[in-house]
C-alpha cells in the first residue's frame, strides 16, 4: 500500500517525467491523475495547485543539498570550498530534469504570474539561508547583511548560468561558480577588518 508521503513523491516524479515528454506549461494535473490512476482530489490533498509541484521540486533539492553538507569533513574546507560544494550539490539535485527546471522558472517569470514571482523571491531567500546554515556562516549584523547580499548575487548568477549550460555535467557552471567565489574572496580580503569568507582554523597560517 502506498503511504501518503510516498504518493506525494510519486505524483511529483510522474509530473517531472510527463513534462520531459512535452513541457511544464503544457502539463496538466489531469494527465498526472490519469497516469497514476488516481483522482484529481487525491492530487489536491498534496498539491493545492500546479506550482506547489515546483516548490516541492526545489524543496527536494534543498533537502539533498543539506544531506550533502552533513559530512563532518566539511568543516575542514575553506568557506569558499564549502559554498562551492553546497551550491553545486543543490544544482546537481536538479540536473536530472535540467530542461524541465528551466521551463518551471520561465513559467514563473511570465508577466501574468506575479503571485508566482513573489513566491520565487521567498524561495530564493529561503534557499540562501539554508546555504548559509549548511556552510556554517554564523556572522551577525552588518557582516551578515553583506554576506547575504553577496551570496544571493552569486547564487542567482550561477543558477541563471546553469539553466543555459549544456556542457557535460554542467562543468562550465562549476567553473563559473568557482570564479565568482574567488572574486568574492578577493574582494573581501581587500576590505579592511572584514572578511565574509573566512578560512577554517586548519587553513589559517600562523
Amino acid at each position: 500500500m502506498v503511504t501518503q508521503p510516498e504518493l506525494a513523491d510519486t505524483i511529483l516524479d510522474t509530473a517531472l517525467q510527463l513534462a520531459e515528454a512535452q513541457s511544464w506549461e503544457q502539463l496538466h494535473l489531469q494527465e498526472i491523475a490519469k497516469e497514476l490512476e488516481i483522482s484529481l482530489d487525491q492530487i489536491r490533498r498534496h498539491y493545492a495547485q500546479k506550482d506547489d509541484l515546483v516548490e516541492a521540486w526545489f524543496d527536494r533539492a534543498d533537502s539533498i543539498m543539506l544531506q550533502a553538507a552533513a559530512s563532518p569533513d566539511i568543516i575542514n574546507l575553506s568557506m569558499r570550498e564549502r559554498l562551492h560544494h553546497i551550491i553545486i550539490s543543490w544544482l546537481d539535485a536538479l540536473a536530472t530534469h535540467h530542461r524541465v527546471t528551466r521551463d518551471m522558472l520561465l513559467y514563473k517569470l511570465e508577466p501574468a504570474h506575479i503571485h508566482l514571482q513573489l513566491q520565487g523571491i521567498l524561495r530564493v531567500s529561503r534557499t540562501v539561508q539554508w546555504i548559509r546554515e549548511a556552510a556554517q556562516q554564523d556572522s551577525t549584523h552588518l557582516r551578515r547583511i553583506i554576506e547575504e547580499i553577496g551570496l544571493t548575487s552569486i547564487y542567482l548568477a550561477t543558477f541563471t548560468f546553469w539553466m543555459n549550460d549544456r556542457s557535460e555535467q554542467q562543468q562550465r557552471t562549476r567553473t563559473f561558480l568557482e570564479h565568482r567565489l574567488q572574486e568574492a574572496e578577493t574582494l573581501a580580503n581587500k576590505l579592511p577588518g572584514f572578511n565574509p569568507m573566512p578560512k577554517t582554523k586548519s587553513n589559517v597560517t600562523t
